[in-house]
């Protein structure tokens, strides 16, 4: 799935030559799926995800010019930026999280020196399985070889959300960088988005995770999502001025839910009840994985599902064809969409046994129904992000 670090470094040298005794450093990190709990991260809410066997590699040497050189595998050109400037202004592409990420490390160092760097991205784009957090993460810890501080995971993890929140523009939580940085081999991470306080659950052995990429993503996909976050600010605000005591939607309770939401109007209704209702799913399915009830954990996926489509209005026909289409499969507990929405991939659990006749099924009928041809990914929960040796 990925370039080995040693011919990672190799490449490097053939793209960056210099002194043959210089330091090459390459640091991993992976991309994620959230198997229960969407759109609840920025409502200080909590998620169920962890960390996948699809990762994202930055080899660094430091040089003297002051500037970060940056070459990927998967792109022609070569980018050229300062690590001291005073106001960089968004390209609006993949270089945006590399500069955004610099440039809350220069916020907390005091100083980041020239470097060289050579990414490897080996995390589907466009797929809702953070190949944005994976980049960060990735470029973060390559550049703190550079630097003269110290980041805790947590810590790291926050800087590089704001670097996408603040740079990049987009609105997200927290879920992607703790993943990435926090994954543990063949556990979920059941996390608080408020308090950053995390335990690992237990996946049962028979069951594989089977990640199916729809090979969309609509246009609307930015857009609709930073829109969902303000919907649910105008939800939280609405709250307060009925005297609900709350920081955040997490906090509302069912009466006043009950009592004051009918007058949200419509549309923020359903919005507030899907995070009101996730969350409590996201609970009851890590206890269900504790007793390996897996049906139940099935149940409260594809219940999931039918909220965000229904309720927050991300899913799009792709995803909801390939929920029904695993549905159908004898041996599949459950599914539903992962990730931000508006197309990219769905997550099942699948029995180990039939996984090659799920794929077979299901890539068919989604082929045959759509002419697209689908990518179907059987995945492992992986440690986190960290340097190679």
């Amino acid at each position: 799935m990925h370039t080995p670090a040693t011919s990672l470094r190799a490449r490097f040298e053939e793209i960056f030559p210099g002194d043959a005794n210089r330091e090459i450093h390459v640091a991993r990190a992976p991309g994620r799926v959230n198997l229960i709990g969407e759109h609840t991260d920025y409502n200080e809410g909590f998620v169920l995800p962890g960390a996948i066997a699809f990762e994202t590699r930055v080899a660094r040497s430091v040089n003297d010019s002051g500037q970060v050189v940056m070459r990927s595998l998967q792109q022609q050109e070569e980018f050229r930026f300062a690590t001291d400037d005073p106001a960089p202004n968004p390209r609006h592409d993949w270089t945006d999280y590399i500069r955004g990420v610099l440039i809350e490390l220069r916020r907390g160092l005091s100083a980041i020196g020239g470097a060289d760097l050579l990414i490897d991205g080996r995390v589907p784009m466009n797929a809702g399985l953070s190949s944005s957090a994976a980049l960060e993460i990735a470029t973060a810890l390559a550049l703190l070889q550079a630097g003269d501080g110290v980041f805790s995971p947590v810590e790291l993890a926050k800087l590089c959300q704001r670097a996408e929140n603040n740079f990049v523009g987009a609105r997200c939580g927290i879920m992607d960088q703790f993943s990435s940085i926090s994954g543990r081999a063949g556990r979920a991470i059941l996390l608080d988005c408020r308090s950053l306080r995390s335990s690992y659950v237990p996946l049962p052995e028979n069951v594989e995770i089977v990640i199916c990429n729809t090979m969309i993503k609509h246009s609307v996909a930015a857009g609709e999502y930073n829109r969902r976050r303000a919907e649910c600010e105008e939800c939280l605000n609405f709250f307060k001025s009925k005297g609900a005591e709350i920081a955040s939607l997490r906090d509302l309770s069912e009466e006043n839910f009950k009592s004051w939401g009918p007058s949200l109007g419509e549309v923020l209704f359903r919005r507030c009840r899907h995070v009101l209702k996730e969350n409590a799913r996201v609970i009851q399915a890590a206890a269900a994985f504790e007793d390996e009830d897996l049906a139940a954990v099935g149940r409260l996926m594809y219940e999931s599902h039918t909220s965000l489509r229904d309720d927050y209005e991300v899913s799009c026909p792709e995803l909801d064809l390939m929920v029904d289409l695993a549905r159908k499969v004898p041996g599949v507990y459950g599914s539903r969409m992962t990730g931000g929405g508006f197309g990219g991939c769905t997550v099942s659990l699948v029995e180990r046994d039939i996984v090659e006749r799920f794929k077979m099924e299901v890539a068919g009928k989604y082929e045959d129904a759509t002419r697209i041809h689908p990518e179907i990914y059987v995945t492992t929960l992986v440690d986190g992000a960290g340097m190679e040796k």
